[in-house]
């Protein structure tokens, strides 16, 4: 492909917030050479808030799940509208990161020039296919994310060796401002501080309380400061009281209470960040916070901490990683159980005596 010739792109991704913001070295690579490019997305709504900020973008197109709850001409009316804006911008290449049926159906509606995705051979055909003017394959070994988003531009010619392939997410002045307010308010002064983000919006995911109680005592005893956040969601908020009624130290708990942005700003003036596999995680990479993460069912290799500092914490059982939700998917991961509070202690102190680079 000469890029010369494009213009405009609008990049599809239709997942959640993680997977979104994991595409966002693919926007800065492409305008790092290629700067006359225009970068547009196509995500949910939900998702827009981990790409508010972002340099490389220039307009967001948002789909509302929501909209199939008020009707069917409720829901029409809106997707008319959401195709019709899109064919206005007219775009000169299409990237697919998505396996939904609409990626398809809306390339060919949206007639670009260019447009290439992965073939998804297992769950589409002939049809998935002849939709882009160019498929891309990625290697059946475990790799990480970031990279399988950058191979859709490789298939186009484009070199990303000497790239930058940091994730991209900037917290807004006034999240930053409140996140200072509130180190003030606690007078940390010279303490350390380790953001705790122990939920996740999968709790197939999750350690258990009595562990990260033990943690944060001890690291409390040491001289730091542990602070847990978590999402709004009424489980994780709960999640958070239970491991507070085992914490005997002062921990501050700010669960629920912060907007994804503002925890991005509590992550970014943070010592090191304490947490599982979730979209905190990936926003503790982006913002260069040392990480140690602990991981179950889930592939480390394709899901860990992004080109960030981090430790990554496994219990070596033969079946991990299965990819379930929980042992036989009843959502609790015995691999993640087995982990000893002695083994996250350690690493968290290794963490903070490394200069944060």
């Amino acid at each position: 492909m000469e890029f010369s010739t494009v213009k405009r792109i609008l990049v599809i991704k239709l997942q959640h917030l993680g997977d979104v913001l994991l595409t966002t070295p693919l926007f800065s690579i492409l305008k790092e050479q290629f700067p006359h490019l225009e970068i547009d997305v196509l995500i949910y709504q939900e998702t827009k808030v981990v790409l508010e900020g972002n340099p490389y973008l220039q307009e967001m197109h948002t789909i509302d799940r929501t909209w199939k709850n008020q009707g069917v001409l409720y829901q029409l009316r809106h997707e008319i509208n959401l195709a019709r804006q899109l064919r206005s911008r007219q775009y000169d290449l299409i990237i697919n990161l998505t396996d939904r049926w609409r990626g398809a159906w809306l390339t060919r509606f949206l007639r670009s020039a260019y447009s290439v995705s992965q073939p998804y051979p297992h769950r589409r055909g002939k049809f998935w296919r002849k939709s882009f003017t160019h498929i891309y394959r990625v290697p059946p070994r475990y790799r990480h994310t970031a990279e399988k988003n950058l191979d859709a531009i490789r298939r186009l010619g484009v070199q990303t060796l000497s790239s930058n392939k940091r994730l991209t997410f900037i917290p807004n002045t006034l999240s930053t401002e409140k996140a200072r307010h509130i180190l003030g308010e606690y007078q940390i002064e010279e303490k350390k501080i380790i953001v705790v983000h122990p939920t996740s919006r999968w709790m197939f995911k999750a350690w258990n309380a009595h562990g990260f109680a033990k943690v944060i005592d001890h690291l409390y005893d040491l001289g730091h400061c542990p602070i847990l956040i978590s999402g709004p969601a009424k489980l994780e908020i709960e999640y958070v009281r239970m491991i507070m009624k085992e914490v005997s130290s002062p921990a501050i708990d700010l669960s629920g209470q912060l907007s994804l942005n503002e925890c991005g700003a509590l992550i970014e003036l943070a010592d090191c960040f304490l947490g599982l596999d979730s979209v905190a995680m990936h926003i503790a990479s982006a913002v260069n916070t040392p990480c140690v993460a602990l991981f179950g069912p889930t592939i480390d290799k394709v899901w860990g901490p992004w080109m960030v500092r981090h430790n990554i914490i496994t219990e070596q059982v033969h079946c991990r990683p299965c990819q379930l939700k929980g042992c036989g998917d009843g959502m609790i991961s015995e691999c993640l159980q087995l982990i000893k509070p002695e083994t996250v202690i350690e690493s968290v102190v290794s963490m903070l005596n490394q200069d944060r680079k």
